[in-house]
């Protein structure tokens, strides 16, 4: 069996005791790897765009990375690995970061790759992408002494930064395309031009996309595969289909009702990886709209955290898989994750007593107050929580009319728009809290229409300082204290409350081999993935 590092090793065995499976469900490769042939990956909903420089909408993270690539990429562990940087170095103050580059990377129009495409990129995503505020906060310079030196000069330490070169997010982008644009609206996004293993050939809207192999990639022979396609399959039933018939051969973030794993497991050419998601760590969770009268109040926010039990979503909306948090950190995530934070036992009676203490008394229809609840459009979980939300709410009053609409539109009125009352939807702490998770809370990450980030209008100079604070502490054990406190202050102040962590799995066929390699699992290059011998 292999062995995996603690983290890694407690959310595979926690899946693989879910599923009944053990560490030899992955198939080993059965031959050297070969050129050719095609692997066809599922996605649920369609992303909106086909690169992360400016948007991380959920499926964005699955596309992006098969064409632009980032600096570094992440073993199991999460330790650096080179990818367009083939060496790097820390000062001891921690306050640069050297990247030596690799000679003769093409862009896929020919182009020659360079650290000025380096720091085009990364002063960008500190500029406009939903983390990269957090991200680059720090950052003050990128300097380019030659073609293939980058230099990241930093006015304090960041702790996190050398996690946080993943291609997924923080993608390199050709400065010639971009610069003297709006990035966020440039046609690359929607027809990427990169250094990757994947050429991008053409995107039909509601259907598929399809990418071609880079014959010219610089890590030759690979990419093995010579076409990678993606497929939209928003219905899940057609997704349990599709994968049973042998039409997808990866099918990543669980994309199949919870309800269906235990028949999956007996189809002979289909396996599970619960591996491959350490970069993500997502999580559900129940976001109120605090520029909303309704919830300005922390009482109304009070009665429904007494109202919405994370045991039923656990149990019945998802089958028992994965973990109830009592705040806003993944239990696979060990050394932040507090387990003992405040929780508000389901208590109905206390729910209407905080209600009407509010303002909210029962009308003469036993109507509170009529709000609107959105979800997020990724899996079957999302809608169904929604509708048991739906009803737990009717107990104590209040009139929830549930919204279905397709990504775009989601996140246009999330976090564009503002309209919206609350929503269920997932988040991802990713490999640190001040990247995943401060994003949600900090006051100066709430920017009307960049997507996930602080879409509750969140404000609190407590915490602000705390988050800044823990952003450039070195000391380790200092850092987990702080973001304790952080966790401690949010499940009072419940600008959101948060369910349940995410179980998160890649369906596979057996026919495709190496697919995931890494923490970033099927969301990496899958330059090394190629279809086995039968």
């Amino acid at each position: 069996m292999a062995v995996f590092p603690a983290s890694s090793r407690r959310s595979f065995l926690l899946a693989s005791v879910a599923l009944g499976i053990t560490a030899t469900a992955r198939i080993p490769a059965l031959a050297a790897p070969a050129r050719g042939g095609t692997a066809t990956l599922l996605l649920s909903a369609e992303p909106p765009v086909l690169t992360t420089i400016a948007n991380t909408a959920f499926n964005s993270v699955y596309v992006s990375p098969k064409v632009i690539e980032g600096l570094l990429t992440y073993d199991f562990d999460l330790n650096p690995k080179p990818l367009l940087a083939k060496e790097w170095s820390v000062s001891q103050d921690g306050l640069a970061y050297t990247f030596k580059l690799r000679d003769g990377v093409k862009w896929h129009d020919g182009q020659p790759f360079t650290s000025a495409d380096v720091a085009f990129s990364i002063k960008t995503l500190k500029e406009i992408h939903p983390r990269g505020r957090n991200t680059f906060l720090n950052l003050v310079d990128v300097q380019t002494p030659d073609p293939l030196t980058a230099v990241l000069r930093l006015s304090k330490p960041a702790p996190y930064l050398i996690t946080a070169l993943a291609a997924s997010e923080t993608p390199i982008v050709p400065r010639h395309i971009y610069e003297g644009t709006k990035v966020a609206e440039n046609p690359a996004n929607l027809a990427p031009i990169g250094t990757g293993a994947f050429k991008f050939k053409e995107w039909i809207r509601g259907s598929h996309i399809v990418y071609e192999r880079n014959p010219e990639y610089w890590d030759q022979p690979r990419p093995y595969l010579d076409q990678l396609i993606v497929r939209f399959i928003p219905d899940a039933a057609a997704r349990s289909i599709a994968i049973e018939t042998g039409e997808i051969d990866l099918a990543p973030s669980t994309p199949v009702p919870l309800s269906d794993l235990e028949r999956f497991k007996s189809f002979p050419d289909i396996a599970f990886e619960p591996r491959g998601y350490q970069y993500a760590n997502g999580i559900s969770r129940v976001e109120f709209n605090l520029e909303r009268p309704f919830f300005k109040d922390i009482r109304v926010r009070q009665a429904f955290a007494h109202v919405i039990d994370r045991k039923v979503i656990l149990n019945t909306i998802n089958y028992g898989y994965g973990s109830a948090i009592p705040g806003p950190i993944s239990p696979n995530l060990t050394k932040w994750y507090d387990p003992d934070l405040k929780t508000y036992p389901i208590d109905l009676a206390a729910a209407e007593k905080l209600l009407d203490e509010a303002g909210y008394p029962r009308g003469s229809d036993g109507v509170r107050a009529r709000i609107n609840l959105d979800y997020v459009p990724s899996g079957e979980s999302y809608p169904r929580g929604s509708e048991y939300i739906r009803q737990a709410l009717a107990k104590v009053g209040i009139d929830a009319t549930v919204r279905s609409q397709d990504f775009a539109t989601y996140t246009k009125r999330i976090y564009t728009d503002r309209d919206f009352d609350f929503a269920f939807e997932g988040m991802s702490n990713l490999f640190d809290p001040t990247v995943g998770v401060q994003r949600l809370y900090w006051s100066k990450n709430f920017k009307p229409g960049v997507p996930f980030s602080n879409g509750s209008a969140y404000s609190n100079p407590k915490v602000d300082a705390l988050l800044e604070a823990a952003a450039v502490e070195v000391n380790p054990n200092k850092r987990v204290e702080q973001w304790r406190e952080i966790q401690q202050i949010l499940v009072e102040d419940l600008p959101a409350i948060d369910i349940v962590s995410q179980p998160e799995l890649t369906i596979y066929n057996k026919r495709i081999a190496d697919h995931t390699v890494g923490g970033e699992g099927v969301s990496g290059s899958l330059a090394y993935a190629y279809v086995a011998a039968s």
